[in-house]
């Protein structure tokens, strides 16, 4: 399964999951749909200006994390 999605948090929101206070970012897909992803996940695209941008979730043919992908 695949979902696509744009995000923006703030560096210093982010700080909050990434220091474990947290552990999910909720957001809601191009199609509507409410999503829950670890916060662990986001880790690698954290910059000084925090999150943003369009991404791709995939899950397998379980609902288990496959990728988070970063699109341009």
């Amino acid at each position: 399964m695949e979902f696509y999605f744009s995000i923006y948090i703030s560096y210093i929101k982010f700080s909050s999951y990434y220091q474990g206070y947290s552990d999910s970012v909720a957001l809601t897909d191009v199609k509507g749909r409410h999503l829950q992803i670890n916060a662990k996940y986001f880790r690698p695209f954290l910059t000084l200006n925090g999150i943003k941008g369009q991404f791709k979730l995939e899950l397998d043919s379980k609902g288990r994390y496959k990728s988070l992908t970063k699109l341009e």
